[in-house]
């Protein structure tokens, strides 16, 4: 009989819990379960329930209220999944003693300073979302031991709409573009993310680690390289003052990646060209 693993996936309909569900999908070692608002976050006794009969090894966290003027608009709503959604897991991670591994954010950053921002800065979150979502890593550091927090930004992929969707609409519809002048990160894949968490699944690593693609860019420049890359390099694109609460600058740099010689993240333009090659995206 195979020695499985099993992985419980919360939020397994999002861009990386898809992209985790076909990371392990075709692989014997690992026994997959996976819910999504099935099973609420925000809701302790389901969580616990379904804890106690999956009885998972690894949970890998990544449900999360992400839209920033849903958030903004409905605190309550995004503490509830955010923060309190994260103490519910980690209380059900610690009672079946299995590993946490808890997704997050760079928007745990304010964004105030113009230098790439590691595992040993301090947040200061100005958003609702970057607050909720910090409030929840603090809810996970101080309940159970055996956790992961990893920090990724600007992310894209399959299963919702994103950014590289919004703009290819807009090309589509020969429609310019307007975007905020200083916002800087690093566009990062789900899939490239999914392969660190992958990795960590497998590893006695612990504590915070950020996970974006390497390089970084504006999100002026990030739409850029993809118009130019799917065959659109005439849609303008223009910048305006960025909205007031949004973070400025939130580049992460991979510290804890590096120095632990874990892992090592696709650079952002390759991994985005891969992206878009992979699932069509080119001028039709």
């Amino acid at each position: 009989m195979i020695n499985q693993t099993s992985i419980w996936i919360t939020g397994a309909e999002g861009r990386l819990g898809q992209a985790l569900c076909n990371e392990y999908e075709n692989n014997t070692d690992f026994r997959l379960v996976t819910s999504d608002t099935d099973v609420p976050v925000d809701n302790l006794e389901e969580i616990l329930r379904f804890a106690n009969v999956a009885r998972p090894e690894v949970i890998i966290n990544c449900a999360g209220l992400t839209d920033d003027a849903k958030c903004e608009a409905n605190p309550d709503e995004a503490y509830k999944v955010n923060a309190l959604g994260a103490r519910n897991v980690a209380i059900a991670a610690r009672r079946i003693d299995a590993k946490l591994i808890h997704i997050s954010t760079d928007d745990v950053f304010g964004g105030q300073g113009f230098h790439a921002l590691n595992e040993f800065d301090a947040p200061t979150p100005t958003t609702i979302y970057g607050k909720s979502k910090f409030a929840g890593e603090k809810l996970v550091e101080s309940l159970i031991d055996k956790h992961v927090i990893v920090r990724s930004s600007w992310n894209y992929g399959l299963a919702t709409k994103d950014f590289v969707d919004m703009v290819i609409e807009h090309a589509k519809a020969n429609e310019e573009i307007l975007l905020p002048l200083d916002e800087f990160s690093t566009p990062t894949s789900a899939n490239a993310l999914a392969g660190f968490v992958e990795k960590l699944v497998q590893s006695d690593e612990y504590g915070i680690f950020h996970a974006s693609c390497e390089g970084g860019c504006s999100r002026a420049d990030w739409a850029r390289e993809i118009l130019r890359t799917c065959g659109y390099a005439d849609i303008p694109v223009h910048t305006q003052a960025k909205e007031p609460k949004r973070p400025r600058f939130t580049l992460l740099d991979n510290m804890m990646m590096r120095i632990t010689n874990i892992y090592k993240m696709p650079e952002w333009k390759e991994e985005l060209h891969k992206y878009l090659k992979e699932n069509g995206y080119g001028k039709e």
